[in-house]
């Protein structure tokens, strides 16, 4: 009696190779972190990403650009959180701004009038954008203690950053 015939067989070895290779993809998401690179911040100086993973703080990355109606909201709205998580939670923020040479001369004026307390880094050759995998933004991680980045989300909605307070109360426990 025959269980397979040829068509079968190739089926059920793709679907146990895609099985195999998003387990090792899943995997390797879970112990994703900051890549090693330097970006200049608004005023400047050289800041090395990989360092912001060596804090021992829980830190929030997020990319976004002046042009970008959502990121400015959802930065706004993490502004407004952000000196009761920082005492509650031991947070960083970390907002790197996307814009382009010919735009990131908009991205100080822009922060200084937002008087956002957190630093901005300016990814113009979209370098770190590359690193972390991010086509869109805003895109936000999450990164606990150890500097591993446990959580990801695209877009903004209204009320994202309390289930981003959500994800880092779980954290904190």
């Amino acid at each position: 009696m025959k269980f397979f015939n040829k068509t079968t067989a190739i089926k059920l070895v793709f679907a146990l190779f895609a099985f195999l290779t998003l387990n090792v993809a899943f995997a390797q998401d879970q112990k994703q972190t900051l890549p090693d690179l330097n970006l200049k911040d608004v005023n400047g100086k050289v800041v090395n990403v990989k360092d912001y993973s060596k804090k021992g703080k829980i830190v929030i990355i997020s990319f976004w650009a002046t042009w970008c109606t959502p990121c400015k909201k959802e930065l706004n709205n993490i502004n407004e959180l952000y000196e009761e998580w920082k005492s509650k939670y031991d947070v960083i923020v970390v907002a790197v701004s996307i814009d382009n040479a010919r735009n990131v001369m908009k991205v100080k004026p822009y922060v200084d009038g937002q008087a956002w307390p957190f630093d901005v880094l300016l990814d113009v050759n979209s370098d770190m954008m590359r690193a972390m995998n991010v086509v869109n933004p805003p895109h936000t991680f999450l990164l606990n203690k150890e500097g591993n980045i446990v959580y990801s989300h695209t877009g903004y909605l209204e009320g994202d950053e309390f289930t981003l307070e959500e994800k880092i109360k779980a954290l904190v426990k």
